[in-house]
């Protein structure tokens, strides 16, 4: 039952962080070329296929499609987020969006830390055990009481993901984009200079 908890869950936190990528592939290439990692020639490919394998990897772990490839897949997948947001972050651009679960709205602003990148390496090591897993590679499917269950779980949390960004895109809980901040600041400055001229 762990295991088939285990898959549903890391296979809901694919789905729920693929499905808004794919329905906005604009805002998925900004993230990838954000990340600056890749030839131009890449990012594109990148920005399109990334979503769609989350997305089927996903499914089949919810599903629990008894195949060894399809948690070992996952942890690559995990993997490759550890390494691009460690990347920056020792670089020291923090100022991007992560892209992990849909964008960020128009009035934030994009940042990554720390956080984010031991997330994706807790999610790559929670893959690799469950790739490892004692009878979880067999020749049948998940049993279906386990699956209903582990599919149950997996539908209340992708809705409440999609509920939760769909609410973040229309509350903005007080927090404005630096150029918003930037452009006040030039307001006042303009306006304590014009008054010290007079």
């Amino acid at each position: 039952m762990i295991w088939s908890l285990l898959s549903t869950v890391l296979g809901g936190i694919l789905l729920l962080s693929g499905v808004p990528k794919l329905r906005e592939s604009a805002a998925m290439l900004t993230v990838v070329r954000g990340y600056r990692l890749l030839p131009a020639t890449l990012e594109r490919l990148v920005a399109r296929v990334l979503p769609t394998a989350q997305v089927i990897l996903g499914a089949a772990l919810v599903l629990g499609i008894p195949l060894r490839i399809v948690p070992l897949a996952a942890t690559g997948l995990f993997l490759v987020f550890f390494a691009a947001l460690a990347i920056n972050l020792l670089r020291g651009r923090r100022d991007l969006d992560c892209g992990c679960f849909g964008f960020a709205g128009s009035e934030e602003t994009p940042r990554i830390g720390w956080f984010h990148a031991f997330r994706a390496l807790l999610l790559a090591f929670a893959g690799g055990v469950l790739a490892v897993a004692p009878g979880r590679v067999g020749l049948g499917f998940t049993p279906p009481a386990e699956q209903l269950v582990g599919t149950a779980i997996a539908a209340v949390v992708f809705a409440g993901g999609l509920a939760a960004m769909s609410l973040r895109r229309v509350i903005h809980p007080g927090r404005r984009t630096v150029d918003s901040h930037l452009a006040a600041a030039r307001t006042e400055l303009r306006a304590a200079s014009s008054l010290s001229r007079s």
